[in-house]
Parts: structure tokens; sequence; C-alpha cells
């Protein structure tokens, strides 16, 4: 386990599951605010390790699980185990574990859209919510996620790759897993990543494969050392699940998020070039669907690891949106 100054860890059981919980800040026995920070693929706890401190040192709880098929966290067998319902109830799980009413919420990539959706389906558990590079998209019956993908991007955006059992998981195994990670972390393209039938997603990434300069060798030994472990099915199966979210949500067909909201992408990443997104985010759609976005933030010159590549000025940004409650 990577010393991180300050991190306490413990497993929770939650919801079927054991979940690792890393926490920093005032203990289980104090009256702290709790935040609740939310990793996304491919990453970890570990990937909040400069917020948790920013946190703590200006007197929240900050608790960071690894998310069900991530790193010390249980990694159910069936595929369908990872739907945004399951995470959901990981979640509440461990909340009530914390001893709290309400928690502040904090998500980035996978993690955001969990958070989108513990926000929908228990608001009263959540006092207010940074959510990071993936915005809120309410379900629309007339086509699934993957059908809207495939419409906008075509067969080879890698969503679609990332749907067959196995084959990512092979593709991923051909690499050095120091590689994978610093590859994948460097990536800055400002374009929806898009795989050609005839190159692997690593020929398909924009980095050159060196460490990208907001990460250690050390930072990448950890990530390395984790997945090595698991491997990435576990995260692959979050993205398995996308039609059978919509499938499940169909009651929520439309339905607004109506917590207290901060929004931080930054003008480089993948989701925010995705073909629309800039359009449903700064022409009111955005707004219509979560209507109690208090604030949107475009980061110049930042890619889609936002918490890490800028994480002083990302964790200034929660806390003083958190401060306001």
């Amino acid at each position: 386990m990577a010393a991180v100054e300050g991190v306490r860890h413990r497993t929770v059981e939650a919801n079927g599951v054991r979940l690792h919980v890393a926490e920093a800040g005032p203990g289980g026995g104090a009256a702290a605010p709790v935040v609740l920070l939310l990793h996304g693929f491919p990453d970890l706890w570990y990937g909040w390790r400069h917020q948790m401190a920013a946190l703590a040192a200006r007197g929240y709880r900050a608790v960071a699980p690894d998310l069900r098929g991530y790193g010390d966290s249980d990694a159910p067998p069936d595929a369908s185990a990872y739907t945004t319902f399951h995470a959901v109830g990981d979640l509440v799980a461990l909340i009530a574990d914390l001893g709290q009413p309400q928690v502040f919420v904090v998500g980035h990539d996978w993690g955001a859209i969990v958070a989108w959706q513990l926000c929908l389906l228990r608001p009263d558990l959540v006092r207010a919510l940074v959510n990071l590079s993936v915005v809120y998209q309410p379900r629309r019956p007339e086509r699934s996620p993957l059908q809207s993908i495939r419409a906008a991007c075509g067969e080879d955006h890698y969503m679609c790759r990332f749907q067959e059992p196995g084959v990512a998981e092979a593709e991923f195994a051909r690499y050095d897993i120091k590689y994978v990670f610093s590859k994948t972390f460097g990536m800055r393209k400002p374009a929806a990543l898009i795989l050609p039938k005839d190159k692997s997603f690593f020929d398909s990434l924009d980095s050159d494969g060196t460490c990208p300069p907001w990460l250690s060798e050390e930072d990448i030994s950890y990530y390395a050392e984790k997945f090595a472990k698991t491997g990435f099915t576990g995260g692959f199966n979050y993205y398995r699940c996308m039609d059978l979210n919509w499938e499940l949500a169909a009651p929520w067909t439309g339905a607004p998020v109506k917590v207290p909201t901060k929004f931080i992408v930054g003008d480089l990443d993948i989701t925010y070039n995705t073909p629309g997104v800039q359009d449903y985010i700064h022409k009111g759609g955005f707004k219509a669907s979560v209507p109690n976005l208090e604030d949107v933030v475009v980061m110049e010159g930042v890619s889609h690891f936002i918490n890490q590549e800028k994480p002083s000025e990302v964790s200034d940004h929660i806390c003083e949106f958190f401060s306001k409650f």
C-alpha cells in the first residue's frame, strides 16, 4: 500500500461487497462534514490524494472508496453487477456507515456518473455536488446510450470497443502495465477517442507514453501494482452496463438532478470535445437538466484527469463551493 501522509485505510461491508475506503481529516467520532470522493476509469481512491489533503486541512472528513471492481474492493464476477444502481447501493451503505445524514459528493469520470445517479435516486443524502468531466444527461426514451454514441461517433468509439468481454482485456494485457498508465494519463488530444479497427487502444492515444509531469514514477507504480492484481475487467464492466443502466432507469426518464451543483472540465478533455457536449453545456440544456447548477468552470489547457493535473485549483474550487453549505 502506497503510504500517503495523513490517509487511513479500512474496509466497509456495503451492499454485499467489501469496499476499501481511504480517509483523511477528522476521525469517525467527530462531527466534521464528510466529502465523498468517487473515482473513474482507470483510477482508484489514489487519484484523490491531493484533494484529500486539501479537504482535511480545511476541517472536512475526506472519504474516497475504491468502487466495486477496483483496487482493494471486491469485484463481483458477473458483468451485470456493475450498474450505476449497484454502485449507488454501495454508496448508500457507505454513507450509513459514516454516520452522517448528508454528505458532500465529488465525482470524476465514472465517479461523476455514479454521483449524478446518487443525486437522482437519493437526493436526501447529498448536501451539494461537484462533478468533474462528465455532464448529467437525463434518460431519453428514444435510444440507448450506445445507440447515441454510435450515431454521433460511429462504431469505432472506444466505449463500443470496450463492450465485448475479454477483447479490451487482451488488448491492455499486451502492454507493460506502467506504460498503460503513462500513456492513458498522458492523453491530451481534444477530440472524441476513436479506435480504428486496425489500431490498438494505445496506438490511438496521442501521448508518447512518458510519465506526465503532474505524476511521479511512484504514482505510476502504485496504479500498476493495484491493476496488476485486479486486471481491468471491473472497470470495463461499468461500460458494459451502459445500456442496462438505461433499461433500469426507465422510471426516471427525463428526470432532473436538483442537488446544488458545480461542474468543472478541462477544455482538452475528450468528454468536453465529444460532439454536442459543448452546445449542451453552454446553450442551456445542462442547466435545464440540473436546475440548481450554480457554476460551470472550463479550465484552459487541461485534459481529462483534471483533479490530478491541476490539484490545487480543483481543490480550491471544491472547498469554495462547499463552504456555502
